[in-house]
Parts: structure tokens; sequence; C-alpha cells
């Protein structure tokens, strides 16, 4: 007879553990997971977009605008007139959305 007990209690902390794990699951996936998803989808977006005369900003904190694309790579004009030659995936942000926040 405790047997039987002792098993229905672990049958039943089992499941509450499973739906606990479900439910930590479910947040994670909502407030971490899928924001991160859109931003990637956004920013993949926007290197697509890119277009000649642009300012933009690199990951490593480059200000410039586009001169030339290329379809991995682009070309930055700084303010001194010095140009870079950049991959797309390094350019973060359009400068006039850097100032508007």
């Amino acid at each position: 007879m405790m047997t039987i007990f002792l098993l229905q209690a672990q049958t039943g902390s089992s499941w509450s553990t499973l739906v606990m794990f479900g439910l930590i699951f479910v947040v994670f996936y909502f407030f971490m997971i899928r924001p991160q998803q859109k931003r990637e989808k956004e920013n993949k977006k926007f290197i697509e977009e890119l277009k000649a005369g642009q300012h933009v900003v690199t990951i490593g904190g480059i200000h410039g605008k586009v001169v030339e694309l290329h379809e991995k790579t682009l070309i930055l004009e700084s303010e001194s007139g010095a140009k870079f030659k950049v991959e797309r995936s390094a350019v973060s942000r359009e400068f006039s959305q850097m100032l508007e926040k």
C-alpha cells in the first residue's frame, strides 16, 4: 500500500516538473528568442536594401557614406575622404536613425 502511494507521489511530481520546464521554455522563447530573431530579420533586410549615398555606422563604430556596393562588400567614405572596404554584415545602422534615438 505504501509503495503505491509513493509511486503516485513520484508520478505527480514529475508531471509538475515537466509542466514547470515547459512554462520556463515558453517564457524564455517569448522574452529572449523571438525578439532576437525579429532583430536579426530586420538587420538582414536593412543590409540587403543598402543604397549608395546612405550614411551608415559599422559595428566597429566607423561612420561613413556608402559610395559603392558589391555583392558581399561595400566602400565607405569617411568625412576626411578616406575610403574603407567593409563587409556588408559589418554595417549596423543608418546614421540618421542613430541621431533620432
